[in-house]
């Protein structure tokens, strides 16, 4: 495994940083940080230009995970369903661990595997920008 970028941060939000090489499978994509006390929702995106190729966001108001993807403007069905409770509780640490596979992502948080997500946008090297923001503090971005 290669740890091509590892950044700490205190960063304001949004966040854009490149995903050197794009995406491929198994390449890793991790983001440590801290849900604000407040916290509503936040997002970790997946960007090929002006597409979301994945979209993760956690929302407090609705205790969901939200996954879709936006390609053309247009976003697609929402995925929800959660083999477990909401993994992300406001005022504590998180990280989300992302493993892009042939046929789409595996999501980890904290350690603990929560689902899978197909892919919905087929060109892996063009997904190469990685944007978070929303209601949490970042602390770590290796892409």
């Amino acid at each position: 495994m290669s740890f091509s970028s590892v950044q700490p941060l205190s960063l304001t939000s949004p966040y854009f940083t490149p995903i050197p090489g794009g995406l491929f499978p198994g390449k890793s994509i991790t983001v440590s940080g801290t849900v604000l006390p407040s916290a509503q929702r936040f997002h970790i995106n997946l960007r090929s230009r002006s597409d979301i190729a994945f979209h993760l966001n956690p929302r407090f108001d609705q205790n969901s995970v939200v996954r879709n993807t936006e390609i053309n403007g247009s976003w697609g069905t929402e995925e929800t369903h959660l083999p477990g409770s909401m993994p992300f509780n406001r005022g504590q640490g998180f990280s989300v661990w992302i493993t892009c596979e042939d046929t789409g992502y595996k999501v980890a948080v904290n350690g603990q595997h929560q689902f899978d997500y197909n892919h919905r946008l087929q060109d892996l090297p063009a997904i190469n920008i990685l944007e978070v923001g929303g209601d949490i503090q970042l602390s770590s971005l290796k892409t």
